[in-house]
């Protein structure tokens, strides 16, 4: 391939809008059954998506490389080898029955950039490495991040123990069941900080409402959670048992689920950045009956924020609450079990202005935005790296098979990267 040109030429969009419809297709080709797509956290459906796009990356002349964890990294070669790479990209797992983008868009925008550069017979100015991290979706394991957060030697040990939520089986042998050395990860030297961008659709509304294609994203909201909690109450029979003497743990559960509701009204009328979220109530074992008071509830909480010291007040409240409602109604006792705490994440300033820099050579003018859910770029910009994210317009929500994206945003923002890399070689 060739030198870069002095001056921005404009990215090969033909082959840049190809790319992403082909490889979308060829990766959301494997999945479970459906409705939507479902590639758990290593699994041998997400490391057929990973070959997929490997072999793509190594058709592109990269070297490509697993590490212990079975995060893949394959590096376009630049001009300059000793100077600090750009690794893009993101993952190829998902939630159960989720969308067509979430994961994938990120990956094969970040194949279309070293695609881009290989239409047009240019060596980037630095390596470009293609980034597939395994397991980003907690929602299997117990654990925020954890592919990347194995790269980068930044796992807890107790996090190998962490069981997937469908089999029962620990993060160490899934890993080691897909061919991967859990032991090695355990030992992984954390690599030397580069910069990191992360291609992904808004998970929510904001950039569709306003008829925008894509955003910078400047910081990523933290949680803390409870993904196992329970509330006790007393069995009795429906109809035997008086108002007064009754300790429901549906009921309980439902007060604090509107209690908690009142609280998240309140903490934004203070201008704080707050989301609280039930994602799982379940009163419907077995034990449960028609003709019964329920005596146990089991449900999840999730709460978001971009200010750890907000997290805390919303916990400290949280706490109030159960002890209010513990009191009003003898009986009742919750369980709010383990905690969980992804930390927010404050994202490259430097990155966001690289990549804006792209946007305007294109005449974009791209808002800067907060990403309410986590993402493996928060994990990279925790170890010191230099990370970014570019979000792209969805519509029909996340995490659903109703996800929506159009193929034309996610190549635009890849062309703004294209050129954004093409302006700074330029100086």
């Amino acid at each position: 391939m060739s030198d870069l040109p002095t001056s921005a030429s404009a990215p090969p969009r033909a082959v840049i809008a190809q790319t992403i419809a082909r490889i979308l297709e060829r990766v959301n080709a494997i999945s479970a059954d459906g409705p939507g797509f479902t590639r758990p956290s290593y699994s041998a459906l997400e490391s057929q998506a990973h070959a997929v796009v490997e072999a793509e990356a190594v058709a592109l002349g990269c070297l490509v490389r697993r590490d212990a964890a079975g995060n893949l990294f394959a590096t376009m070669p630049g001009q300059n080898r000793a100077a600090r790479p750009l690794y893009i990209g993101s993952h190829l797992d998902t939630v159960s029955q989720g969308g067509a983008y979430d994961g994938q868009a990120g990956v094969i925008g970040a194949l279309a950039v070293l695609t881009a550069f290989h239409s047009a017979g240019l060596t980037p100015p630095m390596d470009l490495v293609l980034t597939i991290t395994r397991a980003e979706e907690s929602v299997w394991f117990p654990v925020s991040y954890a592919g990347s957060r194995a790269a980068l030697g930044r796992l807890n040990p107790e996090d190998f123990d962490a069981p997937r939520s469908d089999t029962g089986l620990s993060l160490a042998e899934h890993m080691a069941l897909e061919g991967f050395d859990p032991e090695a990860v355990r030992s992984i030297t954390p690599p030397e900080p580069a910069r990191f961008l992360e291609f992904h659709i808004e998970q929510g509304p904001v950039l569709h409402d306003a008829g925008e294609a894509y955003a910078v994203v400047d910081r990523v909201r933290g949680g803390l959670r409870y993904r196992s909690a329970e509330v006790h109450g007393i069995w009795a029979h429906s109809g035997g048992a008086p108002r007064a003497s009754r300790a429901d743990a549906v009921v309980a559960l439902a007060e604090l689920i509107l209690s908690m509701d009142a609280v998240w009204d309140r903490f934004l009328d203070e201008g704080n950045d707050l989301t609280v979220t039930f994602g799982k109530v379940d009163a419907a074992s077995p034990q449960h009956a028609m003709a019964k008071v329920p005596g146990h509830a089991e449900f999840c909480l999730d709460l978001r924020s971009d200010q750890t010291d907000t997290l805390e007040a919303a916990n400290a409240a949280l706490l109030r609450e159960v002890a209010r409602i513990e009191k009003a109604r003898p009986g009742v006792r919750f369980d709010l079990g383990a905690q969980t705490r992804p930390a927010p994440a404050q994202l490259s300033g430097e990155m966001a202005r690289f990549v804006t820099a792209g946007a305007a050579a294109q005449g974009d003018d791209p808002r800067h935005m907060l990403s309410g859910g986590g993402h493996d770029a928060a994990a990279f910009g925790a170890a010191g790296w230099d990370s970014v994210m570019v979000f792209i317009r969805n519509w029909n929500g996340s995490h659903c098979p109703e996800e929506g994206m159009d193929e034309a945003d996610l190549a635009r923002a890849v062309g703004a990267v294209f050129l954004a890399i093409l302006q700074e070689a330029a100086g």
